[in-house]
């Protein structure tokens, strides 16, 4: 299942790989104006989009919100965030401009607490869908919450949950050239050659297919309901580890190997090992070849 913290910070961490230098003009800021009017409406999941040019974490920003009353739908998004983080504590950076970095605010009442862990792979699925119907791109899942190009990670996904609202942090390479990440073992939109790697464009993208999943997910009979929704079927449709050699670490140390067999109705990891079938919760895959 999605990891879904108590508190904290944003999505995972883009690095790269390789590619053509991109150049800097294409990195043009994001206008608050602009998203509204392409994403809120009357009714809507979206009540509003704010633009911030640096901040410490999207996520922890949206989370002082939601302790404070604000109501869902939410979006914040950061040219710049100075205190990043991914799953598991770890540290995520991007150069200002090269990347989409941006919280949702969401309070999904009507769904038991035990279906709220899909709220990362719902998340993941709309991200997939915007990045190959916008960008181009055969973006594919890696469970629980990376989307890759090309076996690359592009993007992640962190959600968190205070009280009965849950925040969804997303961090996608857009722009970023080789020489301006880290390390190795992911990749950009442009360095992936994405027909469009605009910033703007995508967000709205990415905003629209999660807005149109998360409703069919909470108004689903019962709520929640991944199946009844449709949304397990898309994901399983998606998935780059279903069906994969993996090799699996567990929170408490332990490592499992086997082939990931399926995703269940609790959006568990099903893997079959030498000894059986175990259920995974949360854990870091590592797709063996």
């Amino acid at each position: 299942m999605g990891e879904i913290a108590a508190a904290g910070e944003i999505a995972a961490g883009p690095v790269i790989t390789t590619g053509a230098p991109v150049p800097a003009a294409n990195r043009a800021p994001l206008s608050a104006p602009a998203l509204r009017s392409a994403v809120v409406r009357q009714g809507a999941l979206w009540r509003d989009v704010r633009v911030v040019t640096e901040t410490g974490s999207t996520n922890t920003d949206l989370l002082a919100d939601a302790s404070d009353g604000a109501p869902e739908g939410i979006v914040l998004a950061a040219e710049s965030q100075t205190a990043g983080r991914g799953r598991l504590g770890r540290r995520w950076s991007s150069q200002p401009l090269a990347a989409l970095t941006f919280s949702v605010l969401l309070r999904p009442g009507g769904v038991p607490p035990g279906r709220r862990g899909w709220v990362p792979l719902l998340a993941g699925v709309a991200v997939a869908s915007a990045l190959r119907a916008g960008a181009g791109v055969d973006a594919r899942l890696k469970w629980p919450n990376d989307v890759l190009v090309q076996g690359a990670k592009v993007a992640g996904i962190l959600a968190e949950q205070r009280g009965d609202a849950i925040v969804v942090g997303t961090g996608i390479n857009t722009s970023a050239r080789q020489d301006e990440m880290p390390a190795g073992g992911a990749t950009s939109l442009a360095l992936a050659g994405a027909v469009r790697t605009d910033r703007e464009y995508l967000l709205a993208c990415v905003l629209t297919e999660l807005e149109r999943r998360y409703l069919a997910w909470i108004k689903a009979a019962p709520p929640g309901d991944a199946d009844a929704s449709g949304l397990r079927a898309e994901y399983l449709r998606l998935s780059g580890t279903v069906g994969r050699a993996v090799r699996v670490s567990l929170p408490g140390g332990q490592v499992l190997t086997g082939t990931a067999q399926d995703v269940d109705e609790a959006g568990r990891l099903v893997i079959r090992t030498a000894a059986g079938l175990v259920t995974v919760s949360a854990g870091d895959v590592i797709h063996l070849r």
